[in-house]
């Protein structure tokens, strides 16, 4: 097994200056750095973490804070922790998924045992009681999502205004004027205070004033059978929806399976548009879904980003809204044809 004065003898360079790339615990040049980390490659010299934590104090580990038994975990959700991870990687740091309760009980034990070097929080609640934990152990943390405080806390978010105006823009083009939004269930305790909930319906609210249109909106849990039961309720209470934009990525294929069995065509009679979602959550639907993009992959990577910058003392990442991107396939055409009334025609007496 290679040795520290393996790779130093490889490298060319004193065992010290081999500890200090391995440990942080000294700035050395990046032409020295290379030929150390082409030193230790060629030798198969793995680093001891244990140790390096020790020595620096740090166990350069990183959580994602997900709370799980609240929020399902679908494809958009894989899509943060997978580029976060990705982003913690070419740092040098390790990423680790935490499933705790948006409570902040479990965190509160989990931060209070060192474990972890900063956390990264996902699904932020308008107050969410994680925050007033990490800050109260002085905890380094960063934020994918937004809370309501007038402290510039470390976030990246969602732009929902720009992707709830994308989405009717798409549609209010195509001529429809008979929308419902199937949305997040606000009535639900776990989620009253949920900030994608609460923004994207306000956003919703805005951009339908601002067309002159009715506004519709169909609260729905996040399952598909609850899409289901919220597809029969618009075309039961509204029969002349031409389009619906649905939330919540399992609420949509809910939705989508029910259509067709309540006799509306889509996207013939009935146009469909899946706000935040997946690229693969949108071919599971028959015909596939045309969606707003959730922007999964930036903001793991930019809320890593913002939470390594911290750690390290660098310069804090300005916060980012980053809008979902329209994808434009199988469910969105121009509504069908107004149906003139008959007139009924009276015979006049002879």
């Amino acid at each position: 097994m290679a040795t520290m004065r393996d790779v130093a003898q490889r490298a060319g360079v004193s065992i010290a200056t081999v500890s200090f790339v391995l440990n942080d615990t000294k700035p050395v040049t990046a032409a020295t750095r290379e030929k150390i980390e082409r030193a230790m490659n060629e030798l198969g010299f793995r680093r001891n973490m244990v140790a390096r934590a020790l020595a620096s104090r740090r166990t350069r580990i990183i959580a994602m804070a997900y709370p799980a038994l609240d929020h399902r975990f679908g494809f958009s959700g894989a899509e943060f922790f997978t580029s976060a991870a990705e982003a913690a990687r070419q740092r040098d740091y390790h990423l680790v998924l935490w499933p705790v309760g948006n409570d902040g009980m479990e965190l509160t034990e989990l931060v209070g045992q060192g474990l972890v070097d900063g956390v990264v929080l996902m699904e932020v609640q308008l107050d969410d009681p994680r925050i007033a934990i990490l800050e109260r152990t002085g905890t380094p943390y960063a934020l994918i999502g937004r809370t309501t405080s007038p402290e510039e806390l470390p976030h990246v978010d969602i732009d929902f205004d720009t992707t709830v105006a994308e989405g009717v823009s798409h549609l209010h083009g195509l001529g429809h004027r008979k929308l419902v939004l199937i949305a997040g269930n606000l009535d639900d305790p776990r989620f009253h205070n949920y900030g994608p909930y609460v923004r994207a319906e306000a956003a919703y609210r805005r951009m339908m004033a601002e067309y002159g249109l009715e506004t519709i909106v169909i609260p729905c849990a996040d399952t598909t059978r609850a899409g289901q039961d919220a597809a029969a309720q618009a075309v039961r209470d509204h029969p002349d929806t031409t389009a619906i934009l649905i939330l919540n990525e399992y609420a949509a294929l809910g939705v989508a399976s029910a259509v067709n069995r309540l006799g509306r065509r889509v996207p013939d009679d009935l146009s469909l548009l899946a706000l935040l979602m997946a690229p693969e959550t949108a071919a599971l639907s028959d015909p596939e879904l045309t969606f707003l993009r959730t922007p999964g992959p930036e903001l793991g990577q930019l809320g890593t980003e913002a939470l390594i910058r911290q750690l390290e003392d660098a310069d804090p990442l300005p916060p980012h809204l980053v809008p979902a991107r329209l994808h434009i396939a199988a469910t969105t055409a121009p509504p069908p044809p107004v149906k003139p009334r008959r007139q009924r025609t009276g015979k006049s007496a002879g």
